[in-house]
């Protein structure tokens, strides 16, 4: 550290010894140091120049003192400028603000001036006077002490000055705002009206010394206060005729506006979402996630409940200024929710969610449809012999001055079930009822009907249950008018727009009156009719109901307030909740399905589509011989057994060529001209399903197959398969082909003998395999089988067995035996079992043994004439005398199937390929429309789990997109009151 000395003698440094000992030393060697920089003087003589420095610092501190005293005395100049400024800018912000005031001159025509104030206060002081000089208590109220008189006079007096006090205060003056003029003159003429009730109560009873002047006084007072009370009713109703008008021309100046506006935009520019149609398509994706209605969804909405014919869908139709729901007489209309979003519009219309058509609510026509459309939308919602359905209706309702808010309309609460409805009726809409009100954020909005009687309510006890402190619910009473008519004691509507009356709480209580009972009322014609009605009502009168309680319009308010406040203060903590399912969820997906893409429904049946499509279009690759060889083997399949049965053994069994050749020739062409084409085209439409089957296996079979498709592809292609018919010229066609080739005997070369005596064996043979197994059925195991493994005959196939061995008898002895026994035969084989075995059969149980054991011999010797017919093809075509008849017929039938292989073939490639495709892609095409066939085709984990998470992403994202939007337009509302003020100081300060 060091100090700086200055003076006339230069300027001297002196460190310090602490923190330099060493370039000192000591503090001896410092002394000497400084003595020798001043010449050998002392440090003591130092002091004067010392004590100069301290006098020159003390100027420079005053110097600054008074520079900051001359500175302040400036900012007197600055404030008095600023005032008389400001007050300048005051005025005339005063002036300009005076002047954009409406005109209220009308008001002058209303309220009473100076001389009838003082006129009203004079009368009040004579009635005063009148009351306390005339009017003597009655004799028979001598049991009265007199501390207890003198406490009631004193009362009395006190009530009459402090409404003679309450008339000077008003006398006279108008207050800044006509609201407050009309509250506190309510409030006064409340006052002063229940004062002067009191008074006619205490002297209700007959005052045996009162006088005539004392009645005519009190009449007089009550007439004026009749009067006063009329005319208050008047001004408030005229006050809310010029706000509507002018909200109307509000509403007209905003509509042209909204026109402009968007008469200026770009036309491919997309228009801005308002925030109620943000929440709105919110409400609607969670609808579709969670058809139950889960406790995950507990975002706000107004939930419309009551009892049935409560009058819940008038007050929706009052709220939404339009007719918009179906009515009948006493009969359930509202079978399943209907959600309906509210929002403000230039044009007054209705459209529903999944639909692009609009209804002009200002139409009578368009009205119509529209009620016709929700009834018909309700109906087919309701499925399985149910009478209500939880399927949701969404519709969006634009209009001028509309609130904005998101109401859901519930079928009514029901008492008893009638025969036309299920069963669980009433148990079905008490559930859906209170899913909907259990939501802790739904606003219910309680309907009870004001024209029964309060203990027939329902309702009222199940919001009751689930909303007991009613911190979200708003009770409505309806059909006042009908109300004030049936009720003999006002007291009841009194207790009930109180709370007093029923179990439940509620935020708010409302009287509407919504119809006068004609469903071809407009709304219009209601809204005057519940105006008059509250004009001209005893309860408003007589101070049953207040004025901030009635009509729908002060309900749609403060419906609407709530929603919106309920919104903002749980639609955060709701989109965190979807944030952490989703969150819950790709942890799950990560862990089960790492290595494969999330894939909702829609995207794997797009891809099932694709290879669906690329199997059909493999059908070309399809070889000509593949498709003949396959084409036989399915037409010998379909027609064996006919050529079997009908033609070749009848024919064969003959014993005659003759007769052989006769009758194969008929029945020949019998068979193609009546069954033949059609088996033919059956066998043709079998193959090419057969075909399409393989390659959708060998598609199975591939490494990178994925089995969640499998049930999709096999009901796409049973469903086209059934959809696909031939052509019906093709059988035509076939039938000319047919008969031309099965009339043709003629064996051309060795190689077709050889394929016709080769198809004859192997046909034989399959034919004699299958006897084989029909004889082992009949007779049961042989006698190595019952030997080696244990295997007992039934007695019918012992007495079988025994059969057998008279039939082999008998073929023995004649190989060429008839196809039937005869008489004698038969007798022989009974009396033959009888004496042998004990056995006793009819001649059917032995015909039922004979035709097997005959067919098995038949085809032996079949198959052994086709082995001789094998180089017998020169001796035939030298036409020596052969026994090879067989084979010619199969040759022909040969033929015949080459050919009609050949032309179902070429139909197949030509046109029947292409319009399986073209089947295909409509099965395919309506499937991708059915919602409930994908969930059934398309199941799994993996399916489901891909499905939720990308339903929860999209709420979520919309929840975020929404809460975005809400505090960008609360943002814009801070920064324009900000805007407003510092436009307010500028204005002051300037």
């Amino acid at each position: 550290m060091e100090h700086i000395i200055r003076g006339k003698f230069g300027r001297i440094v002196i460190s310090s010894y602490a923190n330099n000992p060493l370039k000192y030393g000591s503090r001896k060697t410092f002394h000497r140091s400084i003595s020798s920089l001043w010449g050998g003087r002392a440090l003591e003589r130092s002091r004067p120049l010392l004590y100069q420095h301290y006098r020159y610092q003390r100027r420079e501190y005053g110097m600054l003192i008074v520079r900051a005293l001359r500175g302040v005395l400036k900012i007197r100049y600055l404030l008095l400028g600023g005032a008389v400024a400001g007050g300048g800018a005051l005025q005339k912000k005063y002036q300009d603000w005076k002047d954009g005031m409406p005109d209220l001159k009308w008001l002058d025509e209303i309220l009473p001036d100076n001389e009838k104030w003082q006129q009203w206060r004079g009368n009040l002081i004579e009635f005063k006077d009148n009351i306390k000089d005339n009017i003597a208590i009655d004799p028979r109220i001598k049991s009265l002490t007199e501390s207890k008189l003198g406490e009631f006079r004193s009362w009395f007096d006190q009530r009459l000055d402090n409404a003679i006090e309450a008339a000077d205060q008003q006398n006279g003056q108008l207050p800044p705002a006509v609201d407050g003029v009309f509250s506190s003159l309510s409030e006064f003429v409340d006052r002063l009206y229940s004062d002067t009730k009191d008074m006619n109560t205490v002297f209700a009873k007959p005052f045996s010394e009162s006088t005539d002047r004392d009645e005519r006084a009190r009449r007089d007072a009550q007439t004026r206060l009749n009067n006063l009370q009329e005319e208050i009713i008047q001004t408030q109703i005229k006050y809310q005729r010029e706000l509507e008008k002018l909200e109307k021309e509000n509403k007209e100046l905003r509509k042209q506006n909204l026109l402009l506006k968007q008469g200026k935009k770009a036309p491919l520019r997309k228009i801005k979402r308002s925030l109620i149609d943000m929440y709105s398509e919110v409400l609607d994706e969670l609808a579709d996630f969670d058809s139950g209605y889960n406790t995950q969804d507990q975002l706000p909405r107004v939930v419309v409940v009551g009892d049935q014919s409560s009058g819940k869908t008038s007050v929706l139709e009052m709220i939404a200024q339009a007719r918009i729901f179906p009515r009948g007489a006493g009969e359930m209309m509202t079978r399943a929710p209907v959600k309906v979003t509210l929002s403000e519009g230039p044009y007054h219309v209705a459209q529903f969610r999944d639909s692009t058509r609009e209804f002009d609510l200002t139409k009578e026509s368009d009205l119509a449809d529209l009620r016709r459309e929700v009834e018909l939308r309700m109906r087919n919602s309701v499925r399985g012999g149910k009478t209500v359905s939880s399927e949701v209706i969404s519709m969006t309702v634009k209009g001028p001055g509309l609130q904005r808010m998101v109401l859901v309309d519930l079928p009514g609460i029901i008492s008893t079930v009638t025969t036309d409805m299920a069963s669980d009726t009433r148990e079905c809409i008490k559930q859906m009822t209170q899913t909907y009100m259990n939501n802790p954020n739904a606003i219910i909005l309680c309907i009870q009907d004001g024209a029964v009687d309060a203990e027939r309510s329902n309702v009222t006890d199940l919001v009751a249950q689930c909303d007991p402190n009613g911190k979200r619910t708003i009770f409505v009473l309806t059909k006042v008018d009908l109300a004030e008519e049936n009720l003999a004691d006002p007291n009841r509507i009194r207790k009930i727009l109180s709370g007093k009356l029923f179990p439940m709480k509620a935020i708010g209580y409302f009287a509407v009156v919504t119809g006068r009972g004609r469903k071809d009322d407009a709304i219009q014609t209601i809204k005057d009719y519940e105006e008059n009605f509250f004009k001209n009502s005893k309860l408003f009168k007589d101070g049953v109901i207040r004025s901030t309680q009635v009509t729908t319009r002060n309900l749609s308010l403060a419906v609407a307030d709530c929603f919106w406040k309920m919104v903002r203060e749980t639609v955060e903590q709701q989109a965190d909740a979807f944030k952490a399912r989703r969150f819950n969820l790709e942890t799950e997906w990560k862990n089960n399905f790492p290595r494969i893409r999330e894939q909702d429904r829609d995207e794997l049946f797009e891809r099932a589509r694709s290879e669906i499509l690329d199997e059909v279009v493999n059908l070309s690759q399809v070889s000509p011989k593949q498709w003949e060889e396959s084409l036989m083997t399915k037409i010998w399949d379909k027609v064996s057994s006919h050529v079997f049965e009908n033609i070749y053994l009848p024919a064969a069994q003959t014993g005659s060529s003759e007769t052989f050749n006769t009758s194969v020739d008929i029945k020949l062409r019998q068979w193609a001209e009546q069954a033949l084409p059609a088996q033919s085209v059956e066998s043709g439409w079998e193959t090419l399903q057969q075909e399409f089957q393989n390659f959708m296996k060998k598609a199975n079979q591939t490494p990178n197959h994925d089995d969640v498709f499998d049930l999709l592809k096999a009901a796409v292609v049973s469903e086209a398969m059934q959809r696909h018919s031939w052509e019906d010229k093709a059988s035509e066609m076939l039938r000319v082909i047919q008969l031309n080739t099965l009339e043709d005997r003629t064996v051309g070369d060795k190689r077709d003998w050889d394929a016709a005596v080769k198809f004859l064996e192997i046909s034989v043979k399959n034919k004699l395999k299958q006897t084989e197994d029909l004889l082992k059925t009949f007779l049961g195991p042989s006698a190595k089988e019952r030997w080696l493994y244990w295997k007992y005959q039934s007695e019918e196939q012992a007495k079988r067995s025994a059969i057998k061995s008279e039939l082999d008898k008998i073929l023995y002895a004649n190989e060429r035996h008839p196809p039937l026994l005869s008489y004698d035969e038969m007798t022989t084989i009974r009396n033959n079992l009888l004496q042998r075995n004990s056995i006793e059969v009819d001649n059917e149980f032995i015909r039922e043994v004979w035709f097997p054991v005959y067919r098995r011999h038949f085809l032996k010797q079949s198959l052994a004439k086709a082995y001789d017919c094998r180089k017998s093809f020169y001796l035939y075509h030298q036409q020596a005398d052969v026994d090879c008849l067989d084979i010619v017929l199969f040759h022909r039938i040969q033929q015949m199937m080459k050919v009609t292989a050949n032309a179902l073939r070429q139909q197949i490639t030509n046109r029947e390929a292409r319009r399986l495709d073209k089947e295909i892609k409509e099965v395919l095409e309506d499937y991708s429309q059915d919602i409930e066939k994908k969930e059934k085709l398309l199941t799994g984990r993996r399916v489901t789990l891909a499905e939720e998470l990308k339903r929860v992403r999209q709420i979520q994202e919309k929840l975020e997109e929404f809460i975005q939007a809400l505090s960008k337009e609360k943002n814009q509302n801070i920064e324009n009151f900000k805007t407003a003020i510092l436009g307010t100081f500028e204005s002051l300060y300037l």
